[in-house]
């Protein structure tokens, strides 16, 4: 299991890579096995500010669809188009080539709510 310990973590299964006042956010390797095969990602809330634990995406895998929540407040700024051709990125790259938005930050005192790369190993081996 792969567990970058630069990022930080949501209990939704989210990581967030901060730069300044901008996050990239996916969702974690962890995540991506439990939905297996993804053959379909929407967002389309590009241009949108939306409030922490607002459904951003949507990420459909061979056996479910499953919602991505949004791990703080801010403006999605940018969305991954390479996940329309290539949604198995997530899969293949999930701290990579799978990220999903970038989002200016609203609150950044929220940040300091996300879970480290410790307290997120531990919660998915409880």
């Amino acid at each position: 299991m792969n567990i970058p310990s630069n990022l930080k973590y949501t209990k939704d299964h989210e990581w967030v890579l901060v730069d300044g006042d901008v996050v990239t956010i996916g969702i974690t390797d962890f995540a991506q096995g439990q939905l297996g095969d993804i053959v379909f990602v929407e967002i389309e809330t590009e241009g949108e500010t939306l409030e922490k634990e607002e459904v951003f995406g949507t990420i459909e895998a061979v056996k479910t669809v499953s919602d991505a929540f949004m791990p703080l407040a801010g403006e999605v700024i940018e969305v991954n188009g390479g996940l329309a051709d290539q949604p198995d990125s997530i899969n293949k790259d999930p701290y990579g080539a799978g990220w999903m938005i970038k989002v200016k930050v609203a609150n950044p005192a929220e940040l300091e709510e996300l879970l480290s790369a410790e307290q997120y190993a531990a919660l998915i081996d409880a």
